[in-house]
C-alpha cells in the first residue's frame, strides 16, 4: 500500500498516452509561435541582423530552458510520478533547509498567477487574426465567450480534455510544420540562425538587442507547467512527445523567420507573421485550428493550477477548499472556486489590456520568477541526490546567467502591464504565507498533556452509569503528533465542558507525508476496549477522506477480532447491533482575551478571516455530517495582563 500505489495512475507511453499528453501540457509552449516573432520585430525596420539573431535566440532559449532544463533535468527531479514546484518542495524540506519554503511559495504563487494571463493572452491573439481580413470585428466579447466555455468544461476532468485536445493539437503542430516548410523551402539560408553566433551578435550588437529577451523569453513560458503535469502525463510519454513538439516550433519559426527576411527593410504595421504565411484559400481553416489551439493552451495552466492549489492545501499553504474528482484516475480533480476565480481573473486581464500586444508587458514576468524558484530547489535536489559537484555549479552558473538575464529584460516590461502579473502573484502568495504561519504561532501556544495522566479517569467515567451515556465510539481528531499526547482542550471537552461517556475513545491524526499518493495507517490501543489511536499516513495528494477510511480501519480491525464495536445497550447488544459512532471536531476562534504583538495579531486576523470562507473543518476532513459535533474552542494565544477589580462594601 505504501511506495508501489502511486505507479498505477500514471498513463503508461504509448500511442494514447502520447496523443492525452500532447492535448495536456503542450497547449502554452505550442502557440507561442502565435505571438513570439511579432512581439520580437514590435515597430523595427525588419532587418537580417534581428531575424537572424531573434530566431537564434528562440532556438538556444528552447534548447536551454525547455529541452536540458525541464525534459532532462527537472523530470527526473519526480516524487513518485508527481511533478510541480509543490512536489519539489515536498521532496527537499527533508533537508531540513527552513528558507525553501520561500521560493515554494514564490514559485507556486507565480504559476498561479501566469494561469490568470495564459489563457487570456493565447485567445486574444489567435481571435485578433480575424482583423487582418476582418478590421471591423469587434474581437472582446468573442474571447470572453471562449474563456468563458473554456473554464466551464474543465468540471468533466483532464482526461475528457485531453482525449478530445489530443488530436486538434497533433493538427496544430502538423499544420505549424506544413506552414515552416512552405516558407524554409524558398529560403534554405534561414537555418544558420541555428548556430548561437547570431544570437551572442544580437545581444551584444544590435541597439536595444538584450532587452528583446523578454519578447523571446515568451517562447519557452510552457516549460513550468509542464513539469506540473508530470503526474497527468508520465515522464515517458513527455520526452517521447517533445521531440515532435520541438520539431515543429523550430520549423514554423524558421518558416516566419524566411517571411520576414523576404521583406527586409520593411514594418510590421500591425501585421502578424503567423497568419502571414498562410495561404489566402487557408486562412479561416488556419485560424479556426489556432483558436482552438489557445483553448488548448490555457488548458496546461489550468489543470496545472488544480494541482497546485490541491498541493498547497495539504502541505497547509492554502484554505480548505472544495476538490471534486471528475474521474477515477488520480491525479484528476477539479477546483470550483478556483477554476471561476482564474475566469475572473482572465476576463479581467482582456478587459484591462484590450489587444494581446498590450499584455506582452503582464506576460513572462511571473513565469521567469517562477523558473528562478525552481532552479533554486532544484539545486539543493541534486545535491540530496549527491549529483556530481561538476554538474551542480555547471547547472548554477548556466542557469543564473540564462534565468537572470531573462529577469532583468522583463523588469522593462513592469511599468508597462508587468505590474498586474507581480500584484497577482504577492496576493497570492501573501495568502500561502498567512495561512502556513498562522498555523504555525496557532499550534506553537496548542497545549498539549499526557495521556496516560488521565487513563484512569477515562476508565472510571466509561463505567460511571450515572452519567448519560454519550455515544458508544467516541472519535476526536488530534494534531498531536506524539501518540502518547493529545490537546488540553479534548480532555477538557470529554471531561469537564460536558462529561461525555462511551465505551470506546478513539483519536485520530492526519499525518500528512512526502510521497504523493501514500496511504497507510497504524493503531495503538492505549487502553483495550477502552483508548485507541489510529495515526493515517497520507500522501500530500491524498484526499483525506476521514470518515470512510476510518470505517475501512474499523473493518478491518473487526476482521482480525481486535476491537468490537457491537452496542454495549443489552437490547442492540443481544441483535449484534453494530453502536454509534460519533466525531467530536473543536474548532477554534480568536478569542478576545488576547494581548497580542501586532505582526501576530495581523497574521492570525487575515487567518481567521480566510477561515471564514474556506470550508468548515469537518468537511475539509470528509466527515459525515449526520455524525459530526462541532465544538467552539476559544483560541487564547497570550492573555491579557491581570484586572485589578476592587471589591466595595
Amino acid at each position: 500500500m505504501g511506495d508501489h500505489s502511486y505507479a498505477s495512475h500514471i498513463p503508461k507511453f504509448g500511442l494514447a498516452g502520447l496523443l492525452v499528453t500532447l492535448g495536456i501540457i503542450y497547449g502554452d509552449i505550442g502557440t507561442s509561435p502565435l505571438y513570439v516573432m511579432k512581439a520580437i520585430v514590435g515597430d523595427r525596420p525588419i532587418s537580417e541582423e534581428l531575424i537572424l539573431g531573434g530566431m537564434s535566440c528562440i532556438f538556444w532559449t528552447l534548447t536551454l530552458q525547455t529541452t536540458l532544463k525541464y525534459i532532462v533535468l527537472t523530470l527526473r527531479a519526480d516524487n513518485k510520478g508527481e511533478g510541480g514546484i509543490f512536489a519539489l518542495y515536498a521532496l527537499v524540506r527533508r533537508t531540513k533547509v527552513k528558507w525553501l519554503l520561500f521560493p515554494a511559495i514564490i514559485g507556486g504563487a507565480a504559476l498561479l498567477g501566469d494561469g490568470i494571463i495564459t489563457p487570456a493572452i493565447s485567445v486574444s491573439s489567435a481571435i485578433e487574426g480575424l482583423k487582418s481580413n476582418y478590421p471591423e470585428i469587434e474581437t472582446i466579447p468573442i474571447i470572453l465567450g471562449i474563456l468563458f466555455l473554456l473554464f466551464a468544461i474543465q468540471q468533466f476532468g483532464t482526461t475528457f480534455i485531453g482525449r478530445f485536445f489530443g488530436p486538434v493539437m497533433f493538427i496544430w503542430f502538423f499544420m505549424l510544420t506544413v506552414l515552416g516548410l512552405a516558407q524554409v523551402s524558398q529560403n534554405m539560408e534561414v537555418f544558420k540562425a541555428l548556430s548561437p553566433h547570431y544570437a551572442i551578435q544580437l545581444l551584444t550588437a544590435y541597439p536595444e538587442g538584450f532587452w528583446l529577451l523578454g519578447a523571446v523569453f515568451l517562447c519557452t513560458t510552457g516549460a513550468e507547467a509542464l513539469y506540473s503535469d508530470l503526474g497527468h502525463c508520465g515522464k515517458t510519454n513527455i520526452q517521447a512527445s517533445w521531440i515532435f513538439v520541438k520539431t515543429a516550433l523550430v520549423i514554423n519559426y524558421l518558416g516566419q523567420s524566411a517571411w520576414l527576411l523576404a521583406r527586409e527593410g520593411q514594418m510590421l504595421d500591425g501585421k502578424n507573421p503567423f497568419y502571414e504565411i498562410m495561404p489566402e484559400w487557408f486562412f479561416l481553416i488556419g485560424f479556426s485550428i489556432a483558436t482552438i489551439a489557445t483553448v488548448v493552451a490555457s488548458q496546461a495552466l489550468i489543470s496545472g493550477s488544480f494541482t497546485l492549489i490541491n498541493e498547497a492545501i495539504r502541505l497547509n499553504l492554502w484554505p480548505k477548499v472544495k476538490i471534486a474528482y471528475p474521474t477515477i484516475m488520480k491525479g484528476q480533480l477539479y477546483i470550483p472556486s478556483i477554476n471561476w476565480l482564474l475566469f475572473i481573473g482572465c476576463a479581467g486581464v482582456v478587459l484591462y489590456f484590450k489587444e494581446s500586444g498590450a499584455m506582452e508587458a503582464a506576460y513572462g514576468m511571473t513565469i521567469i520568477v517562477g523558473m528562478l524558484m525552481t532552479s533554486t530547489l532544484l539545486v539543493y535536489y541534486m545535491g540530496m541526490k549527491r549529483y556530481r559537484t561538476p554538474l551542480i555549479y555547471g547547472f548554477i552558473i548556466v542557469y543564473l546567467t540564462v534565468e537572470s538575464a531573462f529577469l532583468i529584460a522583463n523588469i522593462e516590461k513592469i511599468p508597462e502591464g508587468g505590474f498586474i502579473s507581480l500584484i497577482i502573484a504577492a496576493v497570492i502568495a501573501l495568502v500561502m504565507w498567512v495561512w502556513y504561519d498562522a498555523r504555525k504561532i496557532r499550534n506553537s501556544y496548542v497545549e498539549f498533556v499526557h495521556l496516560k495522566d488521565y487513563l484512569e479517569l477515562l476508565c472510571e467515567l466509561k463505567k460511571d452509569l450515572s452519567v448519560p451515556k454519550y455515544a458508544t465510539h467516541l472519535v476526536f481528531l488530534t494534531s498531536a503528533n506524539d501518540e502518547e499526547q493529545v490537546e488540553s482542550k479534548i480532555i477538557y471537552s470529554i471531561l469537564q465542558k460536558q462529561p461525555k461517556r462511551a465505551d470506546i475513545y478513539w483519536f485520530l491524526h492526519v499525518d500528512v507525508v512526502d510521497e504523493p499518493y501514500r496511504m497507510e495507517y497504524k493503531v495503538k490501543e492505549i487502553v483495550n476496549d477502552a483508548v485507541i489511536r489510529v495515526d493515517f499516513l497520507l500522501g500530500f495528494r491524498v484526499a483525506p477522506r476521514i470518515n470512510v477510511m476510518f470505517r475501512k480501519i474499523v473493518q478491518d480491525l473487526v476482521k482480525a477480532q481486535e476491537v468490537d464495536i457491537v452496542s454495549r445497550y443489552e437490547s442492540l447488544n443481544k441483535n449484534q447491533i453494530i453502536g454509534d459512532f460519533r466525531f467530536i471536531v473543536l474548532e477554534k476562534f480568536l478569542s478576545n482575551e488576547n494581548d497580542l504583538p501586532f505582526y501576530e495579531k495581523i497574521v492570525l486576523d487575515l487567518y481567521f478571516l480566510l477561515k471564514d470562507v474556506s470550508l468548515s473543518e469537518e468537511k475539509a476532513f470528509g466527515l459525515d455530517t449526520s455524525s459530526v459535533h462541532v465544538e467552539k474552542v476559544p483560541l487564547i494565544i497570550a492573555p491579557t495582563r491581570d484586572i485589578h477589580l476592587k471589591r466595595i462594601p
